[in-house]
C-alpha cells in the first residue's frame, strides 16, 4: 500500500469551500482505499488530508482523471499553501484490507 498525510493552508475564510471541493467526486478513484480530509481544530485555514492507496501507481493514476483535474483547477485559487507532505506506507488497520 501507499499512502499520504499533508497539510494545507486555505486562503482566509476559503477553508469550508476548499474541503467541499476536496470531497466531491472522490467515489470514482480506482485504487482509493482511504481519503480522510480533516479541518485543524487549531487552525482556522488548515486542512489535514489521509490518503491510502493501493499502490503508488494508482495514486499516480488518479492525478490524470478528469473530475480530479477538474478538482485542482477549481480548488487552486483557494489554496494559500502547502505546509507538509509526508509518504507513508500503510500497513493496515481498521477499514483497510491488506491488497492481494
Amino acid at each position: 500500500m501507499y499512502g499520504l498525510i499533508g497539510k494545507m493552508k486555505a486562503a482566509a475564510g476559503q477553508r469550508d469551500a476548499l474541503i467541499a471541493i476536496l470531497l466531491d467526486g472522490i467515489d470514482a478513484m480506482p485504487g482509493c482505499l482511504s481519503y480522510i480530509v480533516a479541518r485543524d481544530p487549531k487552525d482556522a485555514d488548515a486542512i489535514w488530508i489521509s490518503e491510502v492507496w493501493d499502490s503508488q501507481d494508482s495514486h499516480r493514476a488518479s492525478l490524470m482523471l478528469p473530475s480530479v483535474k477538474a478538482a485542482i483547477a477549481r480548488a487552486k485559487p483557494m489554496i494559500a499553501s502547502f505546509d507538509e507532505h509526508h509518504e507513508i506506507e500503510p500497513i493496515g488497520g481498521h477499514g483497510l484490507t491488506k491488497p492481494r
